[in-house]
Order: C-alpha cells, then structure tokens, then sequence
C-alpha cells in the first residue's frame, strides 16, 4: 500500500514540477526577486522554442487610474510581488491589493482612504486629490513564534498575529504595515508613536524646508528591520535631507537613521535622496543605496562645498546603519544624474574568478562595478576634464569619474550632422537650434543661453533598467537616448516666481536661488527627437570582457501620425526594465508602443511579443504555481510621458 501510494506521488511530483522547482524559485519575493535584486529567475518552463505559446491567462482591472497629463495624470509602475501565496501590488491612488496568483481574482484590498468595512475603523488618511505612483511593496515573515504580549494583544484586536507582513510607503510620509493574509492593518506597527499601523517620517527631524513624503520605491527588508527612504522637493535651496530609516518590523520603533548630507551643512543644502529602489546582501548584513543629487538640483551656487555621499553607491552596515563604504559617480552634480536603480548585487564571472559584485547603472550610460564588501572598483575609474559653467554665482567640477574598461550602454554624444529630422526641413529646424545652443559634448552644463544635456536626466539608464543573467555572464540594460534643453532663467521677482507652480520636473522655479530652470526635450517643430535613433534599445553587456555582446533597438513610436515599423531602428523612448530567465528569456515591456517582448538572452533576438492594452511601462515579473509558469506585468501607461493610461495587470502562461 505504501508503494502505491509513492508511486502516485512521484506521479504528481513530475506532473506538477513540484519536486524539482522549490518555493524560493517559484517566488518572487521581493521587487528584483531576490534582495540583492538580480531581476533574475531561475524557472525555466518557459523557453527559448516554447515562448512562443505564451498566452494571456488573466487580467485585473483595479480602477485605480485618472487620465490626464501629468501630474494629474496617473503612473502605474508596479511591479508584483509572488509570495504567500498570493499576488501583492500597490495602485496610483495609495491602495494595496492581493490577487489569487492562478485567476487574478482579488483575495483583499486595502485603502487607507476609506472607512474599513471590516472593522468600522475610520480612514487613515484625507481623501486622495493628486494621484502618485506606486513601484511595489516589501514582503516579511516571521521566523519566530513567539511573539511579545503587547503585539498579540494588539493583533487580538483585528483577529491576525501579522506574522506575514506587506509593507508600503504611502502618503505624507507613511510607511503602513498589512496583514499579508487579510490586508488589515497591524496595530502594533507604530504603537508606540500613537498611529496604529503605520509610521510616519513626519514623527522625525527632517531637517530643510518643503515637503517630506514616501519614496515611490517599495521598502527593503534585512532581518527584523524594513527600511525606507523618502521623497523631498529637490527644487528647493534647503529641501528637506534624503534620510533613509530602519524600522522594527513589528512595534515599527526606530532603529536607525543615515544622513547623507554632512552634519554642519543641514541648514544650507538638502535632498541627496532615495527614490529609487535599494538592495540587500542578507550574508553581509549590507544594505545598498542609489542617492540623489543634493538641492537645488540644476544649480549648485548655494552648495559650492562636497556633499561626497550624494549621487553616490553608498553601502550601510544594515543592523546599525553606519556608513561600511562609498564612492560618488557624479562630482557637484548640475545635471540632475539622480542614481536610478538599486546596484545589483550579484555573483560575476571576471579574470577567471567568481566576483561578489554590486554592479551600478547610471543616467549617464556608464556602469561602475564594485567589489561588493569593500567597494574596490572591479574596473578602473579616472577623472576625465569636463566643461565649465558660465551661469553666474555657480561652479562645476573640474572633472567627473568616468569607468575604463566597460563600454558605455548608452549613446554619450552627438555632432549637427548627426542630428535627426523625419523631413529635410525637419532635419534644419534641428540643427538651426542646435546652433542656437551650448552643447560641448557630455557634461555640458545648463546655461543662461540654453545647454543640450545629453544623456539627459531621462537617461541613459533608467528606474528599472537591468537585469544579471548569471548563465550567461551577460547584463541586460535598456537605455533611452533623448536629448533635452534646460536654460537656466534669471528670475525678474523670487517673491512671485518661486511660488509657481512647476510645469514639470524640466520647467519650475529653483526656490531660494536667483534662477529658475525651464526645459524641453531636444525636439523638432514636429514634435520628432532631434538626437539621432535608436531612441531607446536593450543592450547585453559582457561582464568578462567589458563588450557589448549584442545591442537592439527597443520598441516602436508614433509620431506625426507615422508609425514607424521596428525594422527602422528607431526604438522608443521607454520606462521599465528587464527580467531575465533560467529558461534564456528576456522579458520587457516599458515601450511605448505597448508590447510585452520576449528576447533571447543569448542573441538579442527577439522570439515572441504580445499587445498590451496600455503601455507596460514597469519591471515585469514571472512565479511558477502548481507546475505552471507565469510572466505577471502592470499594463497602465504613463501620464509623464503621454501614453495612453489604464489599471492593468496581466499574466501569461504556455498554452496546452
């Protein structure tokens, strides 16, 4: 009877995958899958020849969007969690929703503007005006069972111990703590402080002026800590400092703070932020940061001091928050070359050797590597001579750090007879403006006359651009190649212009400096990039040998009424980035033509491609249930770049 029995279940282990795919392969845990945020999975039911099966198997419509242009439009960037068995992502208007992983069916929601049906608490929170954006959540699990009384107490009040956890950054500078099984708040979290459920940055120092508000990335997790950055407005002189904190996952009382501007300086310069997702090395208790640029960010009059931890790979000591080891990428930054993305903290194949390595994407289309305890450059950095300032009262750097021995992923300079035009007319419109501007190649700064920055600060690299893909030792990044103009306006009265209200992050007032910016993408009177195409493409780059293995154009876009076909190597301008795959796949949306492609890892050939409703302007993600493969993507637009807006979130799977 026994080996009948066996037998059935070897059975139903081959049927199901279930004895070959363990949980932590079927998953996808955290916003890059693992915590160092490789972006890479290890399923590998989904293929190079059988890719072209893939089919949609569901689709979930939140509701959560509003159209318009930004910034009334909405931003869907989510990028799912799989996990507990269930689905875990956030919306454009500040809700936490989980799905059943097989149907898309919602298991529960929560909204922390509405009263809670459940319970018949009261909102948290004010009605929500401005939309946001929302990249993903952070999941953690309790590996103790016993728990202090308060806690069960407290949880005894809601019916749930919250040994699963979903963490969120939300509004005015909240981080909530959900029930990963029921969505209800977990009281404990934030007891303390007297708001039950959440904790709030605003209960800090801050230091500066402005705002202090979440970061759009979603939280990370080291042992028993979650720890957030936040936003500030980088506009402003002495904007608010770019903290990062650590919190207890469960009484959510403080356990450290890191400030990355230098402590005499609090009072005159801000920002440095995270915005951006970070990374962990659990085996080093490390915790990995991609800071901003301190304020203002255009003009660097009011900050002519170093500020080293700013545009800088920073590395904390996770359990105590101590700075471990740093290295700046931008010196005195006036071009807004925001870090973009956590450093991938992945194992590499170099010199023969197997290197620990945190691998940094820049705007600039540089990548840096670093040797991941010590910070040794895996390549070397030299300084290289960068042009001169001529807007009054302010300095550059005399040079910036530039990687040697690694090829540049994006394009890094232009001349006026590369310009672009769809017409010769168009063409001339271009190059008369490029003759109306400063442009002394990359690193040009803004200018009273009018500079061409390129790369821009859309990039190059991109928020989340790149994916390891650790069978190949090759780096998947997409990079967009659009040129912008940002003219720096001396202001006529401060008392009126800095109370206008920004255009966009191009157009807006530098609050406490004598200039306000205004910019635009580098453009012809059609509304065509005037910087030479591919306007976006998908590059693997050779870790071994610092080559670029393949580059492709990535994408198709409309313009003038013309779609051009992808056979024209155009590209289109793009937000998101890249999975990759045991199986050889690269999976990306981010285009704005609104496809999900698949690509051989490999080659850069692309194997399959589905429509989307709206563009997939975020990371997708794939998980494995009951022996069946999915590959998960938001499918909502993006208002900040004029897409089409929506609320999707779509999964594919291998059709019988």
């Amino acid at each position: 009877m026994i080996q009948i029995k066996f037998k059935y279940f070897v059975v139903l282990c081959v049927t199901l995958w279930i004895c070959t795919v363990s949980a932590t392969e079927a998953d996808w845990p955290s916003f890059g899958r693992d915590a160092g945020g490789s972006q890479h999975s290890p399923l590998t039911q989904i293929d190079i020849k059988n890719v072209v099966r893939l089919k949609q198997v569901w689709a979930h419509r939140s509701g959560d969007f509003v159209e318009g242009k930004y910034p009334k439009g909405s931003v869907l960037q989510a990028t799912p969690l799989h996990v507990n068995g269930m689905l875990y992502f956030c919306t454009p208007k500040n809700r936490v929703i989980a799905l059943d992983p097989e149907t898309g069916r919602e298991r529960w929601a929560f909204d922390p503007h509405s009263p809670d049906k459940k319970t018949g608490r009261p909102a948290l929170s004010a009605p929500l005006v401005l939309t946001g954006r929302c990249r993903g959540v952070a999941y953690w699990e309790s590996d103790d069972s016993t728990i202090e009384k308060s806690a069960v107490k407290l949880a005894a009040l809601q019916g749930t111990l919250c040994e699963r956890r979903i963490f969120k950054n939300g509004d005015a500078g909240r981080v909530y703590a959900l029930d990963a099984d029921t969505g209800l708040l977990c009281l404990d979290f934030g007891a303390a402080k007297g708001h039950f459920g959440f904790v709030s940055h605003s209960d800090y120092e801050n230091y500066g002026e402005g705002f202090v508000g979440s970061s759009t990335s979603p939280p990370v997790i080291l042992d028993n800590l979650v720890i957030v950055g936040i936003s500030v407005n980088d506009g402003i002189s002495n904007a608010k400092d770019g903290i990062v904190r650590a919190f207890d996952v469960r009484s959510g009382e403080l356990r450290w703070e890191f400030n990355p501007i230098p402590e005499d300086k609090r009072n005159i310069s801000g920002a440095a932020n995270v915005w951006s997702t970070m990374s962990v090395d659990k085996e080093h208790k490390l915790v990995f940061l991609p800071t901003t640029s301190p304020s203002t960010d255009y003009y660097g009059g009011g900050r002519q001091f170093d500020i080293p931890l700013a545009n800088s790979i920073v590395a904390l000591n996770g359990i105590t928050g101590k700075l471990v080891w740093s290295k700046q990428v931008v010196h005195h930054d006036l071009f807004d070359y925001d870090l973009v993305g956590h450093p991938l903290l992945v194992d590499i194949q170099r010199d023969g050797n197997v290197v620990q390595a945190a691998l940094l994407q820049t705007k600039m289309g540089w990548l840096y590597g670093f040797e991941r305890t010590t910070g040794v450059p895996l390549w070397p950095i030299i300084e290289r001579a960068t042009p001169k300032t001529d807007v009054p009262g302010d300095i550059a750097s005399l040079t910036q750090p530039v990687p040697s021995g690694m090829a540049a992923f994006a394009r890094q300079s232009m001349t006026r007879n590369d310009l672009f035009g769809l017409t010769p007319i168009d063409r001339y419109a271009c190059r008369r403006k490029f003759d109306a501007l400063r442009y002394d190649g990359m690193y040009t700064p803004p200018s009273v006359k009018g500079s061409i920055l390129f790369p821009s600060a859309l990039g190059g690299g991109n928020w989340g651009g790149a994916s390891y893909d650790s069978v190949t030792n090759l780096l998947i990044i997409k990079a967009e190649n659009l040129a912008t103009v940002i003219k720096v306006v001396p202001k006529k009265d401060s008392a009126v212009e800095d109370k206008q209200l920004a255009l966009d992050y191009l157009t807006r007032p530098l609050v406490g400096t004598p200039y306000r910016i205004e910019g635009e993408l580098f453009q012809s009177p059609l509304g065509i990039p005037c910087t030479p195409p591919p306007w976006g493409t998908l590059t693997a780059l050779d870790l071994g040998t610092g080559k670029i293995r393949w580059q492709i154009p990535l994408g198709q876009i409309r313009r003038s009424g013309v779609s051009i076909p992808q056979g024209a190597g155009w590209g289109s301008p793009n937000v998101g980035g890249p999975i990759t795959t045991h199986g050889g796949v690269t999976f990306i949306g981010a285009t704005m033509d609104s496809k999900l492609r698949a690509i051989e890892t490999a080659t850069g050939k692309e194997l399959w491609a589905a429509d989307l409703p709206m563009p997939g302007m975020a990371v997708p993600m794939t998980y494995m249930v009951r022996g069946k493969q999915y590959v998960a993507i938001a499918a909502g637009g993006n208002a900040q770049v004029g897409t089409p807006i929506g609320d999707y979130i779509i999964a594919f799977a291998l059709s019988n």
